[in-house]
């Protein structure tokens, strides 16, 4: 059996309110969750019960009440992202780590083929060469995601909701990253794109991905989960 390339342990999360006197939110306690290359582990349970909020702390988006987050990708040093330098973190987004969140945050002005080619860039003094291959690359992925041409040289914040999402999925997936973290991925998609994003998913877990995600469609999560977790077992207190 393969190594966990992501390890929870007795991870909790609570929120404070300061505008309420400091009253502490709850979220969940006690977190124990293992990830494998090839897994595709989907968290089930209605909105409200901390699904985004366990995927936002393991991008370190949110910091942990408690507990470890440990991530060990094949060939590369473990990091504990609870204890990770800002430098670490954004090393690890940049090699680790890919998340499809719910919202599209890019530069206002940059074209949506550079908004998605620039991943593949590791550094603002890349050749020519390298480029022009990371524009090509992107082109193919907004291609196959259904982007019209005629889009390509526009912001992305000019786009409808289900074009921004496909920008967000190919931004966020084109590079190959050991883990993958899902966020409703094809929430405002129609039904010949969630198919894509569906054989997307899959040929990332192919490719010896492990994947954590959160679907609206319990069909999608199904047509690609290897295992399901209820979040609910996570939850101490209700809230």
């Amino acid at each position: 059996m393969t190594h966990a390339l992501l390890q929870l342990k007795g991870v909790a999360k609570r929120f404070t309110l300061h505008h309420q006197n400091g009253l502490e939110l709850p979220v969940f306690d006690g977190v124990d969750l293992e990830l494998r290359a090839g897994e595709c582990v989907v968290l089930d349970g209605p909105s409200g019960m901390g699904k985004s909020t366990l995927l936002k702390l393991i991008y370190a988006n949110y910091r942990a009440s408690a507990g470890s987050i440990r991530i060990c990708a094949p060939g590369r040093a473990a990091v504990e992202v609870t204890e990770a330098t800002p430098r670490t973190l954004v090393q690890l987004r940049r090699d680790t780590i890919g998340y499809v969140s719910q919202f599209l945050r890019v530069i206002p002005r940059v074209s949506a083929l550079d908004v998605v080619a620039e991943v593949l860039l590791d550094d603002a003094g890349a050749s020519q060469e390298a480029v022009q291959a990371a524009r090509q690359e992107a082109a193919r992925w907004l291609t196959r995601l259904q982007i019209p041409q005629r889009l390509w040289s526009l912001p992305p914040a000019t786009f409808s909701g289900g074009e921004q999402q496909r920008i967000n999925i190919a931004r966020n997936m084109i590079k190959a990253k050991p883990l993958l973290l899902l966020d409703e991925p094809t929430a405002s998609l129609d039904a010949a794109n969630t198919d894509t994003v569906i054989a997307l998913i899959r040929e990332a877990t192919a490719r010896g991905a492990a994947v954590l995600g959160i679907f609206h469609d319990h069909a999608v999560g199904a047509a690609v989960a290897t295992r399901h977790i209820q979040v609910a077992d996570f939850r101490s207190t209700p809230c």
